[in-house]
């Protein structure tokens, strides 16, 4: 068996990072609609995130943002003439749908696709499937770029295999890994894929669906990518995910868990039918991996589904940390966001959690990341996981990985381009769409790969 690692790929906040209020559903991102946003502030907090994981031993890459406005989805809808009277125009007729066009929601990269390891599937190649986001306006139009993209660090037809995100139908709505976990042990193994959603299209009856917001992943979604992948019915499970939760504002799995190799943490209140998808999940990963699953549930005593969701407790990071000499335990890390630490009764129970030593969460570390955090996404919303042997980590885009030479490089990048202050109004500049389209193209020498 090569030697295998799981890399965190990071987006890079755009340059129109802005408090649109697009994600109906989404709690904080409809809370702060029309705020003043940081783009700059909010790049160099997750270019921060990023080093800061390098510098504990942690492979960690980058994904790029994406060219915005979509001017050609605003000449699709009928505006016309030069790009600066099309977003005049925009701007004056349907403002939220220029403010859509200027999303920088490609950011959250949990959303980016569903990765497979070469190690599941039946061709022994790694499968890429970007995901059509359907659910929302803003996101749906990232699909083809995100295509391009994958396609350019992961180019390598030997070892990858890219398809084309699912069709564009609400039967088949997927909102890729945010509702997707790899159960593994250790990351060289062959895994267990666990898909969670939140509504049938075909069989309503069965599963219940929220009342207040949306589901936006279906489980005709979740199969679809599971059989592109060539996965084996008994390495994927499907779990409900429980619709009152979703009318609370977790409007993806990953606001109420996390997974990272033989553990799932989670709110007891995450799943519909909670014991037998529990007994699922540890039968089969038993059965590929030899060794159980560790579930460390969170009840609503200890932490409420509000509080769960206002501090993004469970859209944190677990990683586990490199083994040493000294201590060849499997031991795990939480990257969790500030607002965790400042939520009297979350930051009670992490203190907890630690102290019991009866987890492998053995360590804690906050991060600020406030400008991402207003608009509805913690740490895991911002990265996609791929794993990858030591041949297909040799085959990747190299720019793409954050080391000593590509962090400076990039961080100076975000100083000499970004705002440090931008509203809703602030679209309507044309000044805007020059100082974006001019780093962008900077950006595209700097990645090695054009990402317009």
């Amino acid at each position: 068996m090569q030697e295998s690692f799981e890399v965190n790929f990071d987006g890079l906040v755009g340059p129109t990072h802005h408090y649109g209020g697009l994600s109906f559903g989404n709690i904080a991102s409809v809370s702060q609609k029309a705020q003043n946003s940081n783009p700059k502030e909010a790049a160099l907090q997750g270019l921060k995130k990023m080093k800061a994981l390098v510098d504990l031993g942690f492979k960690q890459a980058v994904l790029p943002p994406q060219l915005r406005p979509e001017l050609s989805v605003l000449r699709r809808l009928g505006f016309s003439g030069t790009d600066s009277q099309v977003i005049e125009a925009a701007g004056k007729q349907c403002p939220d749908v220029l403010s859509a066009c200027y999303s920088a929601s490609s950011m959250w990269t949990a959303n980016a696709a569903t990765v497979a390891p070469s190690t599941d599937t039946r061709d022994g190649k790694a499968h890429f499937t970007p995901a059509n986001l359907i659910s929302k306006f803003h996101r749906s139009i990232e699909a083809e770029a995100t295509s391009r993209v994958l396609r350019a660090i992961f180019r390598d037809d030997r070892h990858f295999v890219h398809h084309a995100p699912l069709p564009n139908a609400a039967i088949f709505g997927d909102e890729g890994a945010a509702n997707h976990t790899r159960f593994c042990h250790p990351y060289g193994s062959s895994g267990l894929h666990f898909f969670v959603f939140g509504r049938s299209a075909f069989q309503q009856d069965k599963y219940p669906e929220p009342k207040r917001f949306p589901a936006r992943q279906t489980l005709e979604g979740s199969a679809s990518v599971a059989r592109l992948h060539l996965l084996n019915p008994d390495s994927v499970v499907y779990g409900h995910q429980n619709p009152d939760v979703i009318d609370q504002g977790a409007f993806h799995n990953d606001v109420m868990a996390v997974g990272n190799q033989n553990v799932l943490f989670f709110h007891e209140k995450a799943y519909l039918n909670k014991t037998p998808l529990l007994s699922e999940l540890n039968e089969k990963l038993q059965f590929k991996t030899q060794t159980g699953l560790i579930p460390i549930e969170v009840s609503s005593e200890q932490v409420s589904v509000e509080d769960a969701v206002k501090s993004y407790l469970f859209n944190s990071q677990l990683l586990t940390l490199p083994q040493t000499s000294q201590n060849s335990k499997t031991s795990m890390l939480l990257i969790a966001p500030q607002e965790c630490a400042e939520n009297p009764a979350v930051s009670k129970y992490l203190k907890t959690l630690l102290t019991s030593g009866q987890t492998p969460i053995q360590e804690i570390r906050y991060f600020d990341l406030k400008q991402s955090m207003q608009n509805g996404g913690g740490p895991a919303c911002l990265r996609l996981r791929v794993v990858l042997n030591t041949q297909e980590l040799a085959a990747c885009q190299p720019n793409v990985f954050i080391n000593d030479t590509t962090y400076p490089a990039l961080r100076d990048w975000v100083i000499r381009h970004y705002r440090d202050r931008l509203t809703p109004q602030d679209l309507r500049d044309p000044q805007l769409l020059q100082e974006t389209s001019k780093a962008m193209t900077e950006l595209s020498s700097l990645m090695g790969f054009s990402i317009s």
